[in-house]
């Protein structure tokens, strides 16, 4: 009977260093859970797959300009610009539907009505309203043609639109191109497309024509 008693003493024992040892790694783990350094995981974008660069011409009837433009682009004729109507029928957007983005293309005619002086400074009075979300602005001179010259403007931030130009033949043709996204700006979600989407604009700049 003694034995038997003793039997169960030490089982009961066993049993409770067992528990007790259960509390007390669960204890540590818990502290070392609670001082251990929380590493917060980089923001992450969703991957974008480029389509393969190729190019088609818009050389339409009456227009007083051409270009090549990309063939994953569609051009539509522009009705308004935000706004404001169209003053012409010659104001047009590339559209780009798989990156919600849009080139305006708005052509002004130089004569009574619009000076060249004017349309130069409001050009850079456009692009300088951006100052207040950009981080800097960055404008190259563009020389396509004997006929063909302007400015292109890259600006860096959250800014509505990180690529503008304007061209003119100085004499009568004078257009502005912007690159605008239908999105709240954020330029390290947009920067690929942002990059993807000024080659396009610059390879319109460089096959751009009047006629």
């Amino acid at each position: 009977m003694n034995k038997k008693r003793s039997c169960n003493r030490q089982i009961s024992t066993i049993h409770t260093l067992s528990f007790l040892k259960c509390i007390i790694i669960l204890v540590l783990l818990v502290t070392c859970s609670c001082n251990s350094a929380y590493t917060p995981k980089p923001s992450g974008y969703f991957k974008i797959d480029f389509p393969k660069k190729s190019y088609q011409s818009f050389n339409e009837a009456g227009y007083p300009y051409s270009f090549e433009y990309p063939t994953y682009a569609k051009v539509i004729k522009d009705s308004t610009f935000f706004d404001s109507a169209a003053e012409n029928p010659w104001w047009i957007n590339v559209e780009f539907p798989q990156f919600s983005a849009r080139i305006f293309l708005s052509y002004k005619i130089i004569g009574q009505k619009y000076k060249l002086d004017k349309l130069l400074n409001d050009a850079f009075d456009l692009t300088n309203k951006h100052t207040v979300k950009a981080n800097f602005i960055d404008d190259s001179l563009m020389n396509v043609s004997p006929n063909v010259h302007g400015i292109y403007f890259h600006l860096e931030g959250n800014v509505a639109t990180a690529s503008q130009f304007f061209l003119t033949d100085s004499t009568k043709n004078f257009i502005r191109g912007a690159l605008y996204f239908y999105t709240t700006p954020n330029e390290d979600s947009l920067r690929p497309v942002n990059k993807f989407l000024e080659q396009d604009m610059k390879h319109i700049i460089s096959t751009f024509r009047w006629k």
